[in-house]
């Protein structure tokens, strides 16, 4: 009972992330933005040793650093003679080797790094789970109110500004979205594996879907199956869950190659 009990916590935390990641990682595939959202999942190590040095919780430390690196990055995007990928590299590096060294300053604080890096999805509590779902549905809906103004702005900005399609808004709205994204899916796959959750069934639903609606849809669906599947093989093989569901949702990703 107690092993069914944490495993329905851990199927509805991944679910939930997959379901909100499915959509925005549509976005990211068709923006080629993957190292945009390796870069802000970089800058999350550095919340988490904020929030152990200031005494909140981890996960808001995540939320507060992580949005700040998108909100930094957004302004400083459009910098004279800074291409996008260089603020990327310059800014996830440095929190990482920021977080690293404040981490090794802490006294008295033992830090799960591993559980950080790769995720803990099979220790995640009730709180954690409603904590997670009502981030889901909040940006979901969000995600609902920006859809056709963000699919015109990732078309052709331009145009999108011809009518009357606030650009730089939406796009700073896609960003604030992904970054909280990044924060609620690092329980589940944890800092390093984050992208893959965003990019890789999207990549996978790219091949069969007709519309970008189909798209995100079929993104969300992969990304659940992998979920399931991941905790499936941690459950039977005794395999580190977070990197299971990422494998899960790679062999998806290399069926739809064979179907093209």
């Amino acid at each position: 009972m107690i092993m069914d009990d944490f495993m329905t916590r851990a199927a509805l935390a991944g679910i939930a992330v997959a379901l909100v990641a499915g959509p925005l990682g549509a976005f990211v595939v068709w923006r080629r933005m993957a190292y945009f959202g390796g870069a802000l999942s970089h800058t999350a190590l550095l919340g988490v040793a904020l929030g152990f040095l200031t005494g909140v919780q981890p996960e808001l430390g995540v939320a507060f650093v992580v949005i700040a690196a998108a909100m930094m990055l957004s302004g400083l995007h459009g910098v004279r003679g800074l291409s996008l990928d260089t603020l990327l590299g310059i800014v996830a590096h440095a929190a990482l080797a920021l977080g690293l060294i404040v981490t090794a300053m802490l006294e008295g604080v033992r830090i799960d790094l591993m559980g950080y890096l790769f995720g803990d999805i099979l220790a995640v509590g009730w709180e954690d789970v409603a904590l997670i779902w009502a981030g889901t549905v909040l940006i979901l809906l969000l995600l609902r109110h920006v859809w056709h103004s963000l699919l015109s702005a990732t078309v052709h900005a331009d145009l999108a500004r011809v009518e009357g399609v606030n650009v730089g808004r939406t796009e700073f709205m896609y960003t604030m979205l992904l970054a909280v994204v990044v924060a609620l899916a690092m329980k589940v796959v944890g800092i390093l594996l984050v992208t893959s959750l965003l990019v890789i069934p999207a990549a996978a639903a790219r091949s069969s879907a007709r519309t970008p609606e189909a798209m995100a849809f079929a993104a969300a669906v992969l990304g659940a199956v992998s979920v399931g599947a991941g905790l499936w093989a941690s459950y039977t093989y005794d395999a580190p869950a977070g990197p299971a569901i990422v494998v899960a949702a790679s062999l998806l990703f290399v069926v739809s190659l064979i179907k093209r």
